[in-house]
């Protein structure tokens, strides 16, 4: 596959979160890899304003360190290479958005709006829908009594009140929920499409201007043998002509185009007939450059 000038990696995570390379390394190996743009996409601090402790999210005291060394990389890179400061952004019901002033504040480039965490009725504090399988099976019966749909429909009703709020450029991993889900029929595939649908619907009627990741991430951490989203929701995607941005998710240099070829043959499946790059922002609005697939 040829990369040159054709493709970015917009979703990416250092040793500042929950990534194992610094910001260099991952710039020398796009660069070596003909990637015209790098994003760095930190998880969101979350730990003050939810009281949640995380592992993989950016500590308070070094955003300011993790903005620096963003800034600094972009000086060393120029003219050879894009750099974009941003954020990943968790959405926690009541607790957490894009839109936080602490967000808000940084003037990032990009953020990167994801549901990792929902907010069950029943105990009113965040739980993970991605981590282990034996933690997904254990809050399908423990929190909502066996009734995964029930789960799966909280999952969808977070992202929808996201996409609502606003605040974010690109929609991350949108059905990530499916990671313990393949082939085991926890519910309805007909619920789930209509959700997908729901999601896809109301992107399109947004003005913000919003592009759902291609995330390969999945693939690259050996978690799924599929793209975020799936092929049968990214089909429905492209009914809206919502702008697609193939990304790696990647947690290491190793991984910054990591199974871009399955994305875009997934891509090529869904009837899509280009995909987008993300060049800044034009009055708060992100400003993409299509690619012809």
């Amino acid at each position: 596959m040829n990369t040159q000038q054709q493709f970015s990696s917009m979703h990416n995570h250092t040793c500042f979160c929950d990534g194992h390379d610094d910001v260099e390394t991952m710039c020398r190996a796009s660069y070596e890899k003909q990637l015209c743009a790098i994003g760095f996409s930190a998880h969101a601090p979350i730990e003050k304003q939810t009281g949640f402790t995380s592992c993989w999210n950016l500590k308070d005291e070094n955003v300011e360190k993790y903005v620096l060394a963003v800034l600094e990389a972009r000086k060393r890179w120029q003219g050879k290479l894009d750099v974009y400061l941003g954020y990943e952004a968790d959405y926690i019901k009541g607790m957490r958005s894009p839109l936080d002033n602490d967000i808000m504040s940084l003037n990032l480039d990009f953020i990167i709006g994801s549901v990792h965490y929902i907010i069950p009725e029943s105990i009113k504090k965040p739980y993970t829908v991605d981590g282990s399988a034996q933690e997904f099976d254990e809050c399908i019966r423990e929190v909502f009594n066996g009734d995964a749909e029930a789960l799966m429909n909280c999952y969808y009703d977070a992202l929808a009140e996201m996409i609502t709020q606003g605040g974010f450029d690109i929609l991350g991993h949108a059905d990530i929920i499916k990671k313990n889900c393949i082939g085991k029929n926890y519910w309805r595939e007909e619920n789930e499409r209509r959700r997908q649908k729901e999601i896809a619907d109301l992107i399109a009627s947004t003005s913000n201007n919003i592009a759902v990741e291609v995330n390969t991430g999945g693939i690259n951490r050996k978690k799924i043998k599929e793209v975020y989203p799936s092929l049968s929701f990214l089909r429905i995607i492209n009914e809206f002509n919502i702008p697609v941005i193939i990304t790696a998710d990647a947690h290491c240099a190793a991984d910054i185009n990591g199974n871009y070829d399955i994305a875009l043959n997934t891509l090529i499946c869904a009837n899509f007939k280009e995909h987008v790059l993300f060049e800044g922002k034009y009055n708060n609005s992100p400003v993409w450059r299509k690619k012809n697939i």
